[in-house]
């Protein structure tokens, strides 16, 4: 999202605290980011589809010309996910999230995954379009079987009657691979941030888990989001310093990234 996410991602990565991450291709810093992953193309790192731009004073809109039909007056995306279904043009949607797609790969990204920006991809009108996306360019998205659980950490709106049939109904019919379990940042003041954190990895059921962290090394992100920057930077700090990893191998848990979800052990087939 920003130069302190990139700086973190990039470090973590290298020195294995983290296992995979995504680009948000129409934010400011997205060319910095790029120009890392090009140069080394190990990284685990996916497109994070984005068409919400939730910030006051850092805000980011369509790369597509298609896109601007669901820009507000500013010329942004829509703040949440309410507000982008309320102007909601589908076909402009799933244009846009091409044009991500194509950008990201145009300047030397390799995707291992398509991930969905608070969840917007995830909502009844855009599921169809998600995973044709997935299909398309042969990569693995995030679909997480406890929908509730997502839902319940993101503002997604209003679901239709018979929502969670539909959805597990979609489950049963992809061929995509599914997660079991959805976490993320818990959000906590600094001094609970580790038994938060140990929490947050180590109780996870049998399964996938996918835990979706917001690394941030300082200097940009306190005035991005002032009240709520220390949640990043404790983050970045906590698993910079190496203790997550000792709580999960304690715990019997296996990091894994989605570059491994994206080809099928032992053979060289992508999903999809």
């Amino acid at each position: 999202m920003c130069h302190g996410a990139n700086v973190a991602f990039v470090e973590l990565a290298r020195a294995g605290a983290i296992t995979c991450g995504a680009a948000m291709v129409p934010c400011p810093w997205f060319p910095e980011i790029a120009t890392a992953a090009a140069a080394e193309p190990g990284l685990d790192l996916g497109v994070h589809l984005t068409l919400t731009s939730e910030w006051s004073g850092y805000r980011w809109g369509p790369v597509s010309a298609e896109g601007r039909r669901l820009a507000d007056r500013d010329g942004y995306f829509p703040r949440t996910v309410p507000d982008l279904r309320a102007r909601l043009d589908i076909g402009a949607a799933e244009a846009e999230l091409r044009a991500q797609i194509e950008r990201a790969m145009a300047m030397g990204i390799r995707p291992t995954h398509l991930d969905t920006h608070m969840g917007a991809c995830l909502v009844p009108e855009l599921r169809a379009v998600y995973l044709r996306l997935g299909r398309d360019y042969r990569l693995p998205v995030l679909l997480p079987r406890a929908f509730g659980q997502y839902v319940g950490a993101l503002n997604m709106g209003a679901r239709p009657e018979g929502d969670a049939a539909a959805y597990a109904g979609l489950l049963e019919a992809t061929g995509q691979p599914q997660i079991d379990e959805f976490r993320m940042t818990p959000g906590v003041g600094s001094a609970e941030v580790e038994p938060a954190y140990r929490a947050l990895l180590t109780t996870v059921e049998p399964g996938v888990t996918f835990v979706a962290l917001h690394c941030n090394a300082p200097g940009d992100i306190e005035a991005i989001v002032p009240p709520r920057a220390h949640w990043r930077t404790d983050e970045y700090a906590l698993f910079g310093a190496g203790a997550p990893a000792g709580w999960m191998a304690g715990a019997g848990v296996i990091p894994i990234g989605m570059r491994v979800i994206r080809i099928r052990p032992g053979t060289a087939t992508l999903l999809g």
